[in-house]
Order: structure tokens, then sequence, then C-alpha cells
């Protein structure tokens, strides 16, 4: 009996143990991370961007399980699409693209980065041909699209077609038509793993229909971010800034134009920091060519801090643009615009009003009683004895004043008597008598 109840504590013991491990295991299991989820609606542009790299980085400190994107865009800047791109193929976190409505030129590419794709009823996904058609500029899209696709595990050829009409696909469209897939045929070529009707359709089919889900929508930032990426708006500060850097270089560092272009690089920067585009290489860039011209303006020099300088802020520019043939003709533009702006500036400010108030015009003048130096007229004529000797400069002693001389090149004795023959301004020349 004893020997039946001990073996029936042992077994108890047993199974509670067990018990307390699967429940100290379970609430391990039960954990799962949010889905952070953000919506891309619109052009895209350099706000877009903002939004997707501040949803990335959330969703890596919140350790989320998925980053799922909500697409519905008709296409936008090719950089900002570029940019995006590059963030999600890099992204740590799974990424899942939910195509709403379109995904159409640059959207397409934004779509493609992602290793899956879902695709609302009567969705689309394509039409990539770039704007101008250039055949530069088909190459090197046709060429993003293709190591997009082949890079997220698909056909590498229908991405292709999307961007160059001319090469068609066999059973979607002939040679001469873009290529644009509706639902139902993006999901026969891989191009898409669902139909799905909306987001939750989506996130239950991967599988994270229970997650918590944290929701990101643009900010003052992203607008701000996307207004200051249009073309117009960059080239018009980068405008400001050239024009500052003339300005400064003619004034000699007045400090009004230096303000206004240290406000329009703050914005310029400013909004591809937002980005992710630029980054410590740039900036750094910027100000070191600025601290350059500086040193050039305020130090005596040849010319190297200036010339360095200036082709900082040009790379730090032009790295920030892109480094591309674009980004050269935004530059180019943007300079001229500002040589244009400083010609007439130069020709027409000194003699406008306000000019006149930033511009000091009062003058001591010999007729309002002013003088810029002594007069020592009264001396010329006049005599003294030399305390010190000249050597050729000493000093006379003329009517007691001690007044600084020099002789007319001769070296003359101590105790001598002298005669001032010449004043020019602050110099007496003066002369031995006995010579005289």
């Amino acid at each position: 009996m004893w020997r039946t109840g001990y073996q029936r504590t042992v077994v108890i013991l047993i199974v509670t143990m067990l018990f307390t491990l699967c429940l100290m295991d379970k609430p391990a299991a039960a954990q799962s991370g949010p889905v952070v989820i953000v919506s891309i609606k619109g052009e895209i542009n350099a706000g877009q961007a903002a939004l997707v790299h501040k949803a990335l980085k959330d969703a890596e400190s919140k350790q989320a399980e998925a980053l799922l994107v909500e697409l519905d865009t008709f296409g936008g800047l090719v950089d900002a699409a570029v940019s995006i791109r590059d963030m999600i193929i890099n992204s740590p976190v799974p990424t899942i693209c939910y195509i709403k409505n379109r995904a159409w030129s640059a959207g397409a590419l934004i779509a493609l980065s992602h290793k899956h794709i879902a695709i609302a009823p009567g969705g689309s996904i394509g039409a990539a041909e770039p704007i101008p058609t250039t055949e530069k500029t088909v190459a090197a899209l046709k060429a993003e699209f293709a190591a997009t696709a082949n890079r997220t595990g698909r056909n590498p050829q229908v991405a292709e077609a999307m961007v160059d009409k001319s090469l068609g696909f066999p059973g979607y469209a002939e040679p001469g038509q873009i290529l644009a897939l509706t639902d139902y045929q993006a999901t026969k070529v891989a191009y898409a793993d669902i139909v799905a009707a909306d987001r939750e359709a989506v996130l239950a089919h991967f599988g994270f229909a229970g997650n918590p889900i944290v929701e990101h929508t643009p900010g003052w930032q992203e607008k701000l971010a996307g207004w200051l990426s249009d073309p117009t708006v960059k080239s018009f500060l980068m405008s400001i800034i050239f024009l500052a850097v003339l300005t400064e270089i003619k004034t000699a560092g007045m400090g009004v134009a230096a303000m206004i272009g240290l406000v329009a690089a703050m914005l310029f920067f400013g909004s591809q920091w937002l980005t992710g585009i630029a980054g410590w290489l740039e900036i750094v860039l910027f100000i070191g060519g600025i601290v350059l011209i500086l040193v050039e303006l305020y130090t005596p020099g040849v010319g190297i801090f200036g010339i360095s300088g200036i082709i900082a802020v040009f790379a730090s520019l032009f790295l920030s643009l892109g480094a591309n043939a674009d980004a050269v003709n935004l530059l180019g533009i943007s300079l001229l615009i500002a040589i244009v702006l400083f010609l007439l500036l130069a020709k027409s400010l000194p003699s406008s009003k306000l000019w006149s108030r930033l511009i000091l015009k009062d003058a001591e003048t010999k007729n309002a009683g002013f003088s810029s130096s002594q007069d020592y007229s009264i001396y010329l004529g006049k005599t003294g004895i030399t305390p010190t000797g000249l050597r050729p400069a000493g000093t006379v002693i003329i009517d007691g004043v001690q007044l600084d001389v020099v002789s007319e090149g001769q070296f003359v004795e101590p105790q001598t008597l002298v005669k001032v023959v010449n004043i020019t301004g602050n110099r007496i020349v003066v002369r031995p008598v006995e010579s005289v």
C-alpha cells in the first residue's frame, strides 16, 4: 500500500512538471509581432519614400512580422520609386504588396520589389514605359525592372515587356504594345500570389489574421518632403544656393545672402534626409565646401580653397540628386538661373531702395568737417631740431611738438636743424638747414 501511494505521488509530480513546462512554452509560442501597414496612394514622390522609410524603421524597432504596403498609383518620379525599391528589397522584415487598384509605371517597380504580391479584383500592374521614351531611359528602366523581378523570383521577361513595348509578351501583349496585367493575368504569370478583396483577406492568406496592426499615414514631414521633391522646387532651391554663394563672393561675406542660402540648403537636404536618399557623405561634402569657400574669402590665397569648396558643393548636390544624367541637367539649369539672377541683381540692386536701406551711404567728407588724418600743412617751411638721428626716419621737435618725419634719404645727425620741405598726408619730409 505504501509502495502504491509512493508511485502515485511520483506520477503526479511528473505530470505536474510536464504540464508546467507546457504552460511555460505556450505564451512564447502565442506571442506574435505586429504587422506594419503603409499606404502609398497617388503620385510617387519623395514624400512616399519618406513614409516607407519611417514605416520600415518602425517595423524593425517593433520586431514586426511583416510590412504590408497598400499600393494605388499611376506612377510618379523614378528616383523616388527606385529609392523605395531599394528600401523594400533590402528590408530584413518580410514585405507584402497589396495592389488595391493599380500599380502602373513607377508603382509597378515598387510592387515587384516585394517577395509577395496580392492584387484586388479589377486591379492591374505594368504600363511602365518611361517618359520621355528615349533609348537610354528605356534601357536603364528595363534593366531595373528585370533585375528586380529576378531578385524576387519572377520572370524577368514579363518585367521587361512592361517597360519596352518593342518586346511584347506572347498571349498578353503583341510587339509594339506595352504590357499591363490584370488581376487574373498577374496570378497566371506568377506576378501575384492571390486575388484578395480586402486587407483582411490578404493578412489571412499569409497567416497574419490575428496580429496587431500598426498603420502609418503621411504626416506633415512626408507632405513637405513630397512638395520639396518636385523637380521645379529642387531647381529653385539649388538656384538660391548658387546665387547665395555668388553673392557672398561678390560682397566678401556680407551675411544676408549666406543666411538665405543656408535656409535653402536646409530645405533641400532636409527633404533628401527624410527620404533616406541623402546620407552623411552628401551633407559633410556640402558643409565642407562652404567652409572652404569662407576660408578663401577671409584669408589671402590663390584660389585653391575656393575652387575646392565649389567642387565639394557641386559634388554633394550631384550625389543627393541621384548621381545620374538627370542630376547633371538639373544642376546645369539651376546654375544658369543663378548666374542670370546674379547678373540682374548686380546691375539693378545698387540703385534700388532695398539696397539703399541695407548699405550705409553716409560719409565723413571734408566739406562736412571730417578729415581722414591730421592736417600737417601748417608745418610746411618751418624748422626744428632732431633730438635723435634720422636713418632716414626719426623725430623732429617743431614749436614744442614732436613729429615723426623722414629725411630725403640721407642720414641726419642728432641735434641738427632741419626744415620741412614737403608734406603728403601723414608723411613729413625734412632737409638739413645748412643744405637748403
